[in-house]
């Protein structure tokens, strides 16, 4: 799972982002509120964990304007300020949670954990679209209309949870490439592509009438056939 931190505080964001890969999250730090929106806007990750006050653009901007630009990625905010107006403005502004400085790492752990599980996820363990679902403890994928399943590679898996985790929306190979294979990989497209071509293989073996569609000079979407 790959997690932003925005956070300006260098201690506190060292520490954040020691203790988040100890328990095997993907971590990128950005220390102010620009380079934060900027990677936000990548819609790249799976909970962004965001501090109020921070140079450049402040929590709640850029809470709202993920949210105006359609990003819905779960938003963790943390801040200093106690005040119950403060929280009210960070919930309306587009978070989905707020921790209150200093807090206790299990409870920061516990609301992370409980964000995941926001998503799409059903109680079952499973991610769904069209006549797909996806088993996220087994990283099979099964039809729904055919009964057929499969296994997923990792990447694979990753991909399809990214299209059903980003449903209606187009996605460039920009951003499977940095969801996939991070900010520090040297992966190139045509490991976008070569992984993409494996993933729909896996979808036709199973009869499902969901695809991955290309769309050209965009990305790729995830369209449901009829059933």
């Amino acid at each position: 799972m790959r997690l932003l931190l925005v956070e300006d505080e260098k201690r506190m964001a060292q520490a954040l982002a020691e203790l988040l890969r100890q328990e095997k999250y993907e971590v990128d730090h950005c220390a102010d509120g620009l380079s934060g929106m900027d990677a936000a806007e990548s819609n790249v990750y799976d909970i962004i964990i965001l501090d109020v006050m921070l140079p450049g653009k402040n929590g709640f901007e850029i809470a709202k304007e993920t949210r105006r630009r359609g990003i819905r990625t779960p938003i963790l905010m943390l801040t200093a300020k106690n005040d119950v107006d403060d929280k009210v403005i960070g919930l309306d502004s587009g978070a989905d949670d707020y921790l209150t400085k200093p807090f206790m790492t299990k409870e920061l752990l516990a609301r992370l954990r409980a964000l995941s599980r926001r998503n799409i996820q059903s109680p079952d363990g499973t991610l769904s679209f069209g006549d797909i679902a996806l088993d996220t403890g087994t990283s099979t994928v099964a039809c729904t209309h055919t009964g057929h399943s499969v296994r997923l590679s990792e990447k694979e898996y990753r991909i399809l949870e990214y299209l059903i985790a980003n449903q209606g929306q187009i996605l460039t190979r920009e951003q499977f490439a940095l969801k996939i294979w991070g900010y520090e990989s040297n992966a190139e497209y045509n490991n976008v592509e070569v992984y993409m071509t494996f993933t729909r293989k896996k979808l036709a073996f199973i009869g499902a009438k969901t695809s991955i569609k290309a769309v050209r000079g965009i990305g790729y979407e995830l369209r449901c056939g009829d059933v």
